[in-house]
C-alpha cells in the first residue's frame, strides 16, 4: 500500500481548512489554484494558507507548479481518486457517496495493530460513522469517521492505562462549533504536548463556523483537525478536566475528575467584535486553567 494512502491522509483531511482547500482545488476550472485566491475564498490571511499548502505538499497531496512569480497548486494525480473518495465526489448521486468503511476500518486496524483487535477497531469505526452520520449534510464523512474513531480508541486506551502522565482536558458546548473550539485551539497552542485536548457537543453542528476559524487565525491559532463531534462516554472517562459551556447537564459525572462550568456567551451569529470579546474571555480562562493543570501533580 502506498504510504500516502494510509492514516496520514485521513488525518490531513480531518482538518476542516485543509479539506476545504482541497475541495476548492478540485472544483477549480483547470484543477489548480493560487494561494491568493484560496485566501480570498476562505477569508484567511495568505501566510496561514501558505502554511497549510506547505503541509499538504509535504504529505505529497498537492504539487507545486511555479510560473514566474506565481505558484500554482494542484492535487497530485497519483492520489486524486483517493482524495475524491474521501472528500465526496460532487458529480455522484448522494446514494453513491457513502464512505468506504471497509477501507477506513482497515487503515485504523493497521494503526492500532497489537493494541486493539480488529473486531474492536471495526466496531468503533462503524459506531463513529453512525454517530456522525446521524446529522444531515455532514461534510468529509469518511475522513471524519477515521479521525473520530481514532480519537475514541485513544481515549479508550487512556482509560485502560490510567494514571496518565499527560493530563487531558475535554471542552463541551452545545454545537461544538464555537466556544469549545475556541478554548481547544487556544489551549493546544499554549500547552503543546503537555496537555491532551478534546472537544465535543451535546448537539453538534455540521462544521466549525468560519467566523471561529477567522477569530483564531487573527491570534495565530490554527483549528487543526477539529470538527464537531458528539459527546461520548469514553471522552469523559479519559478526561482529567471537563469544561462545559452551556451544556453542563449533558455530561455524565464520574469521580476523580475536575468539572468546571464556564458561563460564556455563544459566539454563533455574533458580529466579529463580539466574537473577539468572547475569544479573549476564553483565552483568559484557558490560561488560568493551564496554570492550574501544570501546578497540579499527576496522579
Amino acid at each position: 500500500m502506498d504510504s500516502r494512502e494510509s492514516t496520514p491522509i485521513l488525518a490531513v483531511l480531518a482538518d476542516p481548512t485543509r479539506s476545504r482547500i482541497l475541495q476548492l482545488i478540485r472544483d477549480a476550472e483547470d484543477g489548480r489554484v493560487l494561494v491568493g485566491r484560496l485566501a480570498d475564498e476562505l477569508g484567511l490571511r495568505q501566510p496561514t494558507v501558505s502554511h497549510h499548502m506547505r503541509a499538504l505538499h509535504d504529505e505529497g497531496i498537492v504539487i507545486r507548479e511555479p510560473e514566474g512569480r506565481r505558484v500554482w497548486y494542484s492535487i497530485d494525480p497519483d492520489i486524486a481518486d483517493r482524495i475524491a473518495t474521501l472528500l465526496g465526489d460532487v458529480t455522484r448521486e448522494a446514494d453513491d457517496q457513502e464512505p468506504d468503511l471497509i477501507r477506513v476500518a482497515a487503515d485504523i486496524a493497521e494503526r492500532y495493530r497489537g493494541v486493539f483487535n480488529r473486531e474492536t477497531t471495526e466496531r468503533y469505526v462503524r459506531e463513529s460513522h453512525d454517530l456522525l452520520a446521524a446529522r444531515e449534510d455532514v461534510p468529509r464523512l469518511a475522513s471524519r469517521t477515521a479521525a473520530f474513531a481514532s480519537q475514541r480508541l485513544d481515549d479508550l486506551l487512556r482509560v485502560q492505562q490510567h494514571p496518565n502522565a499527560v493530563p487531558e482536558v475535554l471542552f463541551v458546548c452545545v454545537q461544538n462549533a464555537g466556544r469549545s473550539q475556541l478554548a481547544a485551539g487556544i489551549l493546544r497552542q499554549l500547552a503543546g504536548d503537555r496537555v491532551v485536548v478534546r472537544t465535543a457537543g451535546s448537539a453538534p453542528a455540521d462544521d466549525v463556523r468560519l467566523s471561529i476559524v477567522s477569530a483564531l487565525d487573527e491570534i495565530g491559532v490554527p483549528v487543526g483537525g477539529e470538527f464537531p463531534k458528539p459527546l461520548t462516554d469514553e471522552a469523559v472517562r479519559a478526561a482529567d478536566y471537563v469544561v462545559t459551556m452551556g451544556c453542563g447537564d449533558a455530561c455524565p459525572v464520574y469521580p476523580g475528575r475536575r468539572y468546571l462550568d464556564w458561563d460564556i456567551d455563544d459566539p454563533i451569529g455574533q458580529p466579529p467584535v463580539a466574537i473577539r470579546r468572547i475569544r479573549d474571555d476564553i483565552d483568559e480562562r484557558v490560561r488560568a486553567l493551564l496554570s492550574e493543570i501544570l501546578s497540579t501533580p499527576p496522579g
